[in-house]
């Protein structure tokens, strides 16, 4: 879809050590940048996609001590120095360059880690899972390894999960032989077959692409929120709010509901909704960019 008013996007997102963890494993992104530089955005904001490509991520780090919250950092380090670069494949429209765009992207992260965790004791084995959506004017493309999520809740159709889980549990369910409640039951729900780090020789992220109209929203979260809500549940919190959470940004919404049910794990969302644009839209967002 390419068309002379680009939307506005609206975002916002939170992450929160949950009830049991004492520190935080998670991390988020939200920048914006074009051929010339790279901005950091806030918790929320909105702005107009028409000069500037969009990045969202989510990572979730795992490892001994603090080594899990250092490689989901270093994952979301790595994007802002390797993405920008290649703003200008989305201002040529060469669509068929972002997979190899993200498969390196996804590569680098993967050789960084394993060379921090066989150079340094406190590092080895540590590990991260990473879901990332680039966001160009009609195109999301996506790239993703291990069990974080990236869902798609088009305006005219229920709630669709874009990633695939990378563990046996999820491909059980890919397959139809378990349902949701299975699923979340299973003993092997934890095991991830693939992950950044962690002593995996090889990695293989899936990659893809949807296109997107004004009115339709994305959700990418960590396991953490999953552990505290179904998928009717998610749908229904960012779609029609109850009267007391109208005014809360619907990250917020997603996590204080979470965790009154759950709480086990560090969570994370982060919500982006495309909306029609706007004659004065520019970018309105708070400095600070990830939690």
């Amino acid at each position: 879809m390419k068309d002379s008013a680009p939307p506005t996007l609206h975002w916002s997102g939170l992450s929160h050590c949950g009830k049991v963890r004492a520190n935080n494993e998670d991390a988020f992104l939200a920048l914006t940048f074009d051929g010339h530089e790279l901005r950091y955005l806030g918790k929320t904001g909105e702005a107009n996609s028409r000069n500037a490509d969009f990045v969202f991520a989510v990572s979730d780090g795992m490892g001994g001590a603090k080594s899990g919250e250092f490689a989901s950092r270093i994952a979301i380090d790595k994007i802002t120095r390797l993405l920008p670069r290649a703003f200008r494949l989305s201002a040529l429209g060469l669509e068929s360059g972002f997979n190899d765009i993200l498969q390196e992207l996804f590569t680098a992260i993967h050789q960084e880690l394993l060379n921090l965790g066989q150079s340094y004791a406190e590092c080895a084995g540590m590990g991260t899972t990473l879901t990332l959506a680039w966001i160009t004017p009609g195109w999301l493309y996506f790239g993703h390894i291990g069990d974080s999520r990236l869902y798609s809740l088009p305006h005219g159709g229920g709630l669709q999960q874009l990633s695939h889980d990378h563990n046996q549990v999820g491909w059980l369910r890919r397959q139809g032989q378990i349902n949701e409640r299975e699923a979340r039951n299973h003993p092997r729900r934890n095991v991830l077959q693939q992950v950044l780090g962690a002593s995996t020789q090889f990695v293989d992220p899936q990659i893809g692409a949807v296109s997107y109209r004004p009115g339709d929203r994305f959700l990418i979260c960590s396991d953490g929120l999953i552990d505290g809500l179904w998928d009717h549940q998610i749908e229904e919190i960012i779609r029609n709010p109850r009267a007391d959470q109208v005014h809360e940004p619907a990250a917020t919404r997603l996590i204080n509901e979470a965790l009154e049910s759950s709480g086990r794990d560090n969570l994370t969302a982060l919500v982006i909704e495309v909306a029609a644009a706007r004659p004065d839209s520019g970018a309105s967002a708070s400095p600070a960019a990830i939690s």
